[in-house]
């Protein structure tokens, strides 16, 4: 049984939220800047609500109108496709930053990063956030969003490690207060640099939480959750968090990979009802998972459920008409005792098979049904066609259907090379004996029958 491969779980991030959200504090209105006390200072209290402990409020100087100004101008020409001229803008400003204070320098380096991140060089984006939060005295809800817009960025350009660490400032700014958002970008960045227990504490945190909460965890949440139980060879938690996405989220796929972990660790039953329940309600379309399932209802004690399901994906095409899935198809009719159905199934699969293995378990059903000229002609293509995985078989087959067609010449014949054959020796010899006796009675019965006639 084969899980599905969870090592292909993608992060997924908000490419424009953080990276937009203090531009909107700084462009909300001219002249009237959120957040400015009577004295001109910045507080950050005004952008978010801060928790009941006491902290230390930031003072932080305010944007000027010259300095918001030059800021609008340059973000309409980059929102006006003008990027270029959006920097040059920001070039001319930047030329006199040693006449602005600390909040407007690191607006100024956060509409760079905002521009360039727009253009798509996102290098660029990255060295412009940077400096923002290198400047001292700033609000502190910019340097937490920016801190997150580089983790972001870092990870989108594969620096991981990086991404560690502006996670980690943005978390010692908190006080270790991390939201779920923040948890899963963390999760994916050790997801990606293979630290597979430091993910999983952090991804499930964030699902823990949200469900004390009375919050639903996304989906992709319990998605990397799954993957990294994997990653870390606990089938049984990986079975639980497949339950969760069945319970939860219910995708057709979800009920397959459930079915699957069952199956994993060893529990057929469950994995049966919920493959039969994804199968009546139409979610299994693959044609591993048919065959799984086929698998699920013979060794289960139904074949006949396995064999109808069988024919059925066969009949569509779903299934390929090769030897393996033929020979399985007969072995599910001749164990619910449909031998009938099974014998063209078997000469289907003669006809594919370059060995006589085919024939001969034909043969052998058709003996079972006492169709001997039958049994006999198909034993006879087995044994031309050979590499047999049990030629002696094919002896005592031929020896039984001459002996019921009352050849016993013929059928002492094949008995007695069947008794050559160590797999089959003891029970060609008692074919054998009874068969020479019995040819014994039927040779005294003619003679007493040609005496009486003379």
């Amino acid at each position: 049984m084969k899980i599905v491969n969870f090592r292909k779980v993608k992060s997924v991030f908000n490419k424009s939220i953080l990276l937009k959200s203090t531009l909107a504090l700084a462009l909300a209105m001219p002249g009237a800047i959120p957040g400015l006390g009577q004295f001109g200072f910045y507080s950050d209290q005004a952008i978010a609500a801060q928790p009941a402990a006491k902290k230390k409020t930031r003072k932080t100087p305010a944007l000027r109108e010259k300095v918001y100004s030059q800021l609008s101008r340059a973000q309409k020409l980059a929102d006006d496709g003008k990027v270029a001229e959006g920097i040059q803008v920001l070039d001319q400003l930047q030329k006199r930053a040693s006449t602005m204070n600390s909040y407007e320098r690191a607006m100024m380096w956060n509409f760079y990063g905002f521009i360039y991140y727009d253009a798509e060089k996102t290098n660029k984006a990255i060295e412009s956030f940077a400096k923002v939060v290198e400047i001292k005295n700033i609000p502190e809800s910019l340097e937490l969003s920016t801190l997150l817009s580089l983790a972001q960025l870092s990870m989108q350009q594969e620096k991981y490690s990086q991404s560690l660490q502006y996670i980690d400032r943005w978390s010692a700014l908190k006080e270790g207060k991390e939201t779920g958002k923040v948890r899963v970008l963390k999760a994916n960045a050790y997801y990606a640099m293979k630290k597979y227990a430091d993910a999983l504490e952090a991804i499930s945190s964030a699902v823990s939480d949200a469900e004390k909460a009375g919050k639903t965890p996304k989906e992709n949440w319990l998605v990397l959750q799954r993957a990294l139980h994997f990653e870390l060879k606990q089938p049984a938690k990986v079975t639980q968090a497949s339950e969760k996405l069945v319970r939860l989220y219910g995708k057709p796929k979800y009920w397959v990979e459930l079915a699957n972990m069952y199956g994993e660790i060893n529990q057929t039953e469950k994995q049966l009802a919920v493959m039969e329940a994804a199968y009546q309600q139409g979610f299994v379309t693959k044609k591993n998972d048919f065959q799984t399932l086929a698998q699920l209802y013979f060794f289960n004690g139904t074949p006949y459920k396995a064999a109808k399901l069988l024919s059925e994906q066969l009949n569509e095409g779903v299934l390929d008409k090769d030897i393996k899935t033929l020979r399985f198809l007969a072995q599910a009719w001749t164990t619910a005792k449909e031998d009938e159905k099974a014998i063209p199934v078997l000469k289907q699969a003669a006809d594919l098979s370059e060995d006589g293995n085919m024939d001969a378990r034909l043969a052998e059903i058709l003996l079972n049904l006492e169709k001997w000229d039958d049994a006999i002609k198909a034993a006879r293509s087995a044994q031309n066609k050979g590499q047999l995985d049990n030629p002696g078989n094919i002896n005592v087959a031929l020896g039984m259907a001459y002996f019921n067609k009352k050849q016993f010449d013929k059928a002492i014949i094949e008995f007695k090379k069947a008794k050559k054959q160590k797999k089959v020796e003891k029970m060609a010899n008692q074919w054998l004996q009874y068969v020479e006796t019995e040819k014994r009675k039927q040779e005294a019965i003619e003679q007493s029958i040609a005496s009486i006639g003379s």
